[in-house]
């Protein structure tokens, strides 16, 4: 069974991808609409990230069958039949259109929605808010959130039918969080911060995919921790849960230091490549700039949304 999904997926965070893996545990198959810039800015605000970047990230997500660009911001059962949905599904939240209706009022009648869980305490607005206020590190976390953190890491582990084994999750001094799904001789590693998961991140992940798949490389990314840089917009746990989704990884290691020499242990051959460079055009810096810039554009829809989320909130 083919299922449906639609946002505007602006970031590639874990909230985004957390509802798709839900969603794909529905069906066999899960069908992505991504709103184009225009009907997002209409009826929420100004969008962070374009549309080709947007369907980057959901195309990277190793629950997602097929990205459809420029669909509905209101959901449209006559998109759904065209690609064979008999679903849609959505967090347990209210999306409303511009003029303050529910979204999914007509499919909810019709008996063809589904809903999931809505993640907690990461979203949009909260990227945008933390970027906006650059310097407060509250959202870093505390020594030993790994082991608290086990549940979220075999979720996001799963692989691609979002309910068997999947990537695997390394701790920085080799132990296994997660066990995964087989594994090869050989490993390639990539170290980074990956904050912001964007699509630089993503296809040079999909490159490196691409590059080492014939020979047999497992692709194992390593991930910084809070206290490696400064200034992260996201946290250690949520810049680990957003690589950990992607299709083009086998593994991650969480809290990287020795990440190569941690590899060892399980692998015969470890090839190190080098990291994303995030002050590039592509980068997390070039995407904060784009937040701060448009400082005043973004101050008003922060504000447009939280007061549009209090009124979503007393239609629950």
């Amino acid at each position: 069974m083919r299922i449906w999904i639609d946002g505007c997926f602006d970031f590639a965070h874990h909230g985004h991808a957390g509802a798709m893996l839900q969603a794909r545990m529905e069906g066999d198959e899960l069908i992505v609409g991504v709103h184009n810039d225009e009907d997002i800015l209409i009826n929420k605000g100004p969008p962070v990230m374009k549309l080709n970047e947007r369907v980057i990230a959901v195309e990277g997500c190793r629950w997602c069958t097929l990205v459809v660009p420029n669909a509905p911001y209101v959901t449209d059962y006559h998109v759904m039949d065209e690609y064979g949905c008999k679903y849609v599904v959505h967090g347990d939240d209210i999306t409303t259109d511009k003029d303050g209706n529910d979204c999914y009022a007509e499919v909810k009648n019709m008996g063809r929605f589904i809903v999931v869980k809505r993640t907690p305490n990461i979203s949009t607005t909260d990227l945008v808010g933390r970027m906006l206020n650059r310097g407060n590190n509250d959202h870093y976390l505390k020594e030993g959130w790994e082991k608290n953190s086990l549940k979220q890491f075999e979720m996001y582990s799963k692989g691609e039918d979002a309910k068997s084994i999947g990537a695997w999750v390394f701790n920085n001094d080799g132990e296994v969080l997660v066990k995964g799904k087989g594994m090869n001789e050989k490993a390639i590693f990539i170290n980074g911060s990956w904050d912001l998961f964007h699509p630089g991140h993503i296809l040079l992940l999909k490159e490196l995919r691409e590059k080492y798949v014939d020979n047999e490389f497992d692709i194992i990314v390593g991930i910084e921790s809070d206290n490696d840089g400064s200034g992260y917009v996201m946290n250690n746990l949520e810049r680990s849960l957003c690589v950990l989704q992607s299709k083009y990884i086998n593994g991650i290691i969480v809290n990287s230091v020795k990440g190569e020499d941690d590899l060892k242990k399980f692998y015969k051959q470890v090839l190190t490549v080098e990291g994303p460079i995030e002050a590039d055009t592509t980068g997390r810096d070039s995407i904060i700039a784009r937040v701060l810039e448009n400082r005043q554009a973004f101050e008003e829809r922060q504000a447009r949304k939280n007061g549009k989320a209090q009124i979503e909130a007393s239609m629950v």
